[in-house]
């Protein structure tokens, strides 16, 4: 069964359906902004790094859709993961729009992080969960503050929560929302990482997700 699920062609079907699904919640969901003046930034000129906890994946939809209402016509990246899982869900992010760049935040990084750049520096903007693919859950891994010094990329902290969902049994307990509940998404103020300093910008990374997670939260 597990060779089953790894062959391409199920993968392949297993990320439209997830992608066809996640579109349905997307538009069905009533969401409520907080912090828009934050994410209004995404229609300007300026790239960012724009991140999520893992458990929060399936917000990233919706910021992209939100953020287009808003003016967002720029393209957006994300990091590929070389676990099967992270596959998976780098399958479902390309469906819904993100291009792909193959590493890790933390195995593979340095491959990874040089594509980030490269995509940055061509006017894109990064979306990542620097505590995927496997965590530890609300921990991030040095790639995302490393990529921001190297870059002088923004970092944008952003959470989600939704009424309506089914808490999964997994390392980041993702919750998998169902269509016709409401929402939350928040975008915190921009995060700037020294360059000289990426270590103290890791740290101002993981409280901020934090922050905008249980701003999110009920």
């Amino acid at each position: 069964m597990k060779t089953f699920l790894r062959a391409a062609p199920v993968q392949n079907t297993l990320a439209r359906a997830l992608a066809c699904y996640i579109g349905l919640v997307a538009r069905t969901q009533l969401w409520r902004v907080q912090g828009a003046e934050n994410l209004r930034l995404l229609a300007g000129d300026e790239t960012f790094i724009v991140v999520f906890w893992h458990e929060t994946l399936p917000g990233v939809p919706v910021l992209l859709r939100i953020a287009r209402k808003m003016g967002l016509n720029r393209p957006g990246v994300g990091l590929a993961s070389r676990h099967r899982d992270g596959r998976l869900v780098g399958n479902v992010m390309a469906i819904i729009g993100l291009e792909q760049v193959a590493g890790s935040t933390s195995k593979g990084g340095p491959a990874g992080l040089r594509g980030l750049a490269r995509a940055l520096a061509a006017g894109k903007h990064v979306c990542l969960t620097p505590d995927g693919p496997r965590g530890p859950r609300r921990v991030a891994a040095p790639g995302v503050a490393q990529l921001a010094a190297l870059t002088g990329a923004r970092v944008l902290p952003c959470g989600a929560w939704t009424s309506n969902a089914i808490t999964l049994n997994s390392w980041d307990r993702m919750r998998v929302a169902l269509p016709f509940g409401r929402g939350v998404l928040v975008a915190g103020a921009p995060i700037i990482v020294p360059r000289d300093d990426w270590p103290a910008g890791l740290a101002t990374i993981d409280a901020a997700l934090n922050a905008a997670q249980r701003a999110a939260e009920p």
